[in-house]
């Protein structure tokens, strides 16, 4: 299936509908819902993750990557890291068990965390009012090590909304109706599961971090990237944002993005 997104300036997200049309069609029973599923809201990291679901597989990479992730560190302008597949991994599990199926063959791609959304939601785009209440995702949310009064965690309790997720969950919603149209054919994910902030709380994404820092950590997000792709079986990487669709990388032998149509879509200014 062929899709495009364009994005100019402050103009809102405009697809091919002729194209989109057929989201929702497809096998539908391969791709039903199971009634009786529940998520497993299990903190403890590895835990039943036998690799026999794409799902599983999706999270064995995640919490691989964040074993990884641990032993960077980084200096100024950075003052707070916060990593929302720590604290934040049981509303992200469900998000992954519920949604993450198989048969999925494009990947929505953003570069990190938002303050009020992922952040707050363990979601990629996760902005609050969606999540709980068109995603229907639940679970407990703690709190990373350390925080910034401005940047506290509130989880799906917090009240302020970030623009790019409601645009991006927002459009999806009018466009396909239920959640179980839209996963159907497409998965959401971040590069980044890393959110970065300075002294005043300001939101930094990776390019604003000292280049060597930034090459180490995207060099681990680039291959866990091509990992999540290979277990997926995606055949499309759609970068959501200029930042994204610059640092998407060539899995090729990997199970590949080659060949994926990357294009920008607005997200909230830096900071904010």
């Amino acid at each position: 299936m062929q899709l495009l997104v364009f994005l100019s300036g402050k103009h809102p997200l405009r697809m091919d509908t002729h194209e989109l049309k057929r989201v929702g069609e497809g096998d539908a029973e391969k791709h039903e819902p199971n009634e009786n599923n529940v998520c497993s809201l299990i903190l403890g990291p590895g835990l039943m993750l036998d690799g026999s679901t794409v799902a599983s597989r999706f999270l064995h990479v995640e919490l691989e990557l964040n074993v990884h992730l641990r032993r960077l560190s980084f200096s100024e302008p950075v003052h707070y890291i916060y990593n929302p597949l720590e604290y934040a991994w049981e509303p992200h599990r469900c998000f992954v068990e519920t949604y993450c199926r198989g048969g999925q063959s494009i990947l929505f791609l953003g570069m990190n965390p938002g303050p009020f959304g992922m952040a707050q939601t363990g979601v990629p785009f996760g902005e609050v009012n969606y999540v709980r209440d068109w995603l229907k995702i639940t679970g407990e949310v703690g709190h990373p090590p350390s925080e910034h009064p401005k940047r506290l965690i509130k989880g799906l309790a917090c009240i302020q909304s970030e623009v790019s997720g409601s645009r991006f969950w927002g459009f999806f919603r009018k466009l396909c109706g239920e959640p179980d149209v839209f996963f159907r054919h497409f998965f959401v994910h971040n590069l980044c599961p890393l959110m970065f902030m300075g002294t005043t709380g300001k939101n930094l994404t990776p390019p604003e971090l000292v280049i060597g820092e930034r090459e180490a950590l995207l060099a681990l997000c680039d291959m866990a990237l091509c990992q999540a792709v290979a277990a997926l079986g995606i055949t499309m990487v759609i970068g959501v944002g200029r930042a994204a669709s610059a640092a998407s990388p060539h899995c090729g032998g990997h199970g590949g993005t080659g060949g994926g149509h990357h294009a920008p879509i607005p997200q909230e200014p830096v900071g904010q």
